[in-house]
This record gives structure tokens, sequence and C-alpha cells, in this order.
């Protein structure tokens, strides 16, 4: 396919929003770290420079992706999630420590972070796989299989410690989902869920409680209509209770203080309410300058480089993780809203490309795609504004970032290519 080709046929909605997201970003991470009045925007000392200068090398990369033909990405699909796996590695022995996690290469001019590439490596290896096998993965080996390609990489970046990237990885089992995985997966794993924020909310002893009381209440309400084995019943509360006693374990001996503080604070496990307060300004301190931020900027901001608190630092990696705090406070409900509508449009736009692929590994891809933007997404603003606990997620196309920006635009991009080729059921 020529250029002009590819030019005529990608899709230029998702290219906008892309650019507007990176325009954005660009802007508030100039206002967050802005000093020095006679200082370039292309002086890469400052972080808006370096930022720039990344935007600059995510073109390059655009223009390279669009080049390449499109059966590429699938071809060596296997070898650049090798190739991701081996740099995670690598990190054990040859990582640079940053804030406490040992998740960076150093590279002189800037860090470069493995796990980034792995999420694209992870979601391209992932919809190879199941476009091989042609079937609606019933079988419990290809399961398997293909839930281990996602495990690989979250369990090599757990110990780093970042639990943050790790999760995104675990996002792309619904890509799965998508591809005919039974649904009573997703009934276990939200049961995980729950198990765990009962057990660390009320303990086990409760949990066993609520559960013998839930089973009584079953059989004496439906006895007559309902037969449920006893068996698999008792054989199954046993398995609710064993990872209830787990997540003690693992919340006091696997998880950092760090961790459980803010587990703690978003659970609201200090029932008073002057402690908890005090506990929210000093643990959530983050979090808490975070809202009162976004809560200063009103319906339409105090605006551009005229946020207060933007200026005094008041929020810790306003540039990075809680970028969306400086939208809040400098151009208000306006400005927020705005970015809330665009990811949007941005994800029913993928999804409407995912879903009118006749390529199986594309429209697989698609979804890996929407999977990792949608969660990082979902984590960062719930985050930002206090919804969920602090785990450390950047913005995508957002915030501050070499490898976030480079990598993010990559995994878009290598989508947009394939989906120029739609109409191929085959590369």
């Amino acid at each position: 396919m020529s250029g002009r080709s590819i030019l005529k046929r990608i899709d230029w909605l998702s290219v906008f929003i892309y650019f507007a997201l990176v325009l954005i970003g660009w802007i508030n991470i100039y206002s967050s770290t802005f000093i020095d009045e006679q200082s370039s925007i292309f002086n890469i000392g400052t972080r808006y420079g370096k930022q720039l200068f990344f935007i600059g090398v995510s073109l390059v990369a655009i223009v390279i992706i669009l080049a390449l033909e499109v059966n590429f990405y699938e071809r060596f699909s296997s070898i650049f999630y090798l190739l991701s796996m081996v740099s995670l590695i690598g990190l054990f022995v040859f990582g640079k420590t940053i804030a406490g996690a040992t998740s960076w290469y150093d590279l002189g001019f800037f860090n470069l972070q493995p796990s980034e590439l792995a999420k694209v490596a992870t979601a391209l290896a992932l919809a190879k796989y199941l476009s091989d096998i042609q079937t609606d993965i019933k079988r419990r080996k290809d399961q398997f299989y293909a839930l281990l390609i996602i495990l690989v990489p979250a369990i090599l970046i757990i110990p780093q410690p970042d639990p943050g990237s790790a999760l995104v990885f675990f996002a792309m089992i619904f890509v799965i989902f998508r591809e005919g995985l039974p649904l009573y997966y997703l009934v276990i794993i939200l049961s995980l869920i729950l198990v765990f924020i009962i057990t660390l909310m009320f303990g086990t002893v409760w949990l066993i409680i609520g559960l013998a009381l839930m089973i009584i209440l079953i059989y004496a309400l439906k006895r007559k209509s309902l037969k449920i084995p006893v068996v698999p019943l008792s054989l199954i509360s046993v398995a609710v209770i064993l990872f209830s006693l787990s997540v003690n374990f693992v919340f006091n001996n696997v998880f950092e203080q760090r961790h459980r503080d803010r587990f703690g604070l978003w659970l609201r496990l200090e029932k008073d309410p002057k402690k908890l307060e005090q506990i929210r300004k000093s643990i959530g301190y983050n979090t808490y300058q975070s809202e009162k931020a976004i809560e200063s900027g009103g319906f339409f901001g105090k605006g551009f480089l005229e946020g207060t608190r933007t200026k005094g630092d008041f929020v810790p990696e306003q540039d990075t993780d809680y970028i969306f705090s400086t939208v809040g406070e400098e151009w208000g409900f306006l400005g927020t809203a705005t970015v809330i509508i665009l990811f949007t449009v941005l994800f029913l736009r993928l999804i409407s490309l995912a879903e009118r692929q006749k390529n199986a590994f594309a429209r697989m891809y698609g979804y890996g795609v929407i999977s990792i933007l949608l969660i990082h997404y979902f984590i960062n603003i719930g985050m930002v504004i206090g919804l969920l606990p602090t785990i450390g997620i950047p913005l995508p196309f957002f915030s501050y970032g070499g490898s976030g920006l480079l990598f993010f635009t990559i995994l878009l991009f290598i989508f947009l290519r394939l989906d120029t080729n739609r109409l191929k059921e085959s590369f």
C-alpha cells in the first residue's frame, strides 16, 4: 500500500484526538513545571523541553510505523515479546532505582522503562496467539497459554516493585473474554476482588460468618427447587476462606508499608473521622492536595499559569501521575470535561475500529490497545480525584515521561496502521 493510500485510509478522528491530548498534556506539563520566563520551550534541560523532544521522537515513530508493511507486526510479534521479557529480566541486574522501584534503564539522556515496551509486545503476542489457534478459546490448554502470555510480564514487574504497571497487564484478560473465554472466569475474578476488600475491611472471621449465613439462607429459601451439590459448595467455601487468609498474609508481608497505607486510606479502615482526616493529610497527601487543587479551579478555572497550588508546588508529581489536577485548577470543570470527552470519544472510536476488522489479529490487538489505555485512564483519573488508591499510573499521551509517550504512541498507531488494511481477512 502506498503512502498516499495509507494517509487516505487512516482513521483521522483517532489521529486528531491523539494530537489534541498530546498538545493539551504538554501545555499542562509546561504550566506545572514552568519557572524561568527566559527559558526556551526547546530547552531540554526543562521537563517541558524534554517532553517536546519526545513528541518529536514520537512523530518519527509514527512515520516509521505507517511506512512498515502491515504484516510486519504480526510476523515478528513473538520476537518482540521475547525481547521485552529479556529487557524486564535485565532490570534485576542493570536496572536503575527511582522512587523505590527498579523499573528503568539509565541511558544517559533519558530513562527507559521496559514495562512500557512490554505492554505493546504483550498485546501483539496475545493477538498473535489467539488468532493462530482459530478457536473460541474453550479448551483449557488454550486458556492457560493465553493467560500465561499476560502473567509472565506481570510476574516479572511485581518484584521491582511496580504493582501499578503489573495491574495493567491483567486488563488484557478482557481481550480473551472478547474472544470467547467463559464468563464464569470473570465472576471468579470479581469474587476474589470482593473477598479481598471484605477481608481487609472486616477480617476473615466476619467473612466466614457471612459465608455461612449466605449458605444457610440459600438452602432455607430454595431447598425444594434448588439442588446444589454439597461437596462442590464446600470446596468453594474452603477455597474462599483460604484465599481470605492469604490476603492478610500478602497484605502484611508482601505489600510495602506505603501500599498498605494507601489501601487503608482508600477503604477507610480508620473509623475515627478526626484520625482519618489526619491520615488523608499525611499518607494521602498527594490525593488530598490534588482534590483541593481541582476543587479550587471551579467551573472556568484560574487560567493558564495562574494556578496558585500548581505554582506553589502543593501537589507532588503534578506533571506525571497527578497532571489531571493541573487541568482542574487552571482550566476548571470545562477543562476536565474536555479531557474526559476526548478520551471517551477515543475509546468509543477504537471499539468501533476493532469491531469492523475482518482480520482476527487486528481485531484482537485493537482490544488489547483499548484495555491498556482504558485501565490507565480509569485508574489515573480515579486516583487523582480520590476514588481509587494511589497506584502510580500515568495518564496516556498526557503525563510527563518519554518512555510512556513513545510507547503509548507506538501502541496506538500500530493499530491504526492495521486498520488501514481492515478489508483484508489476512495480511
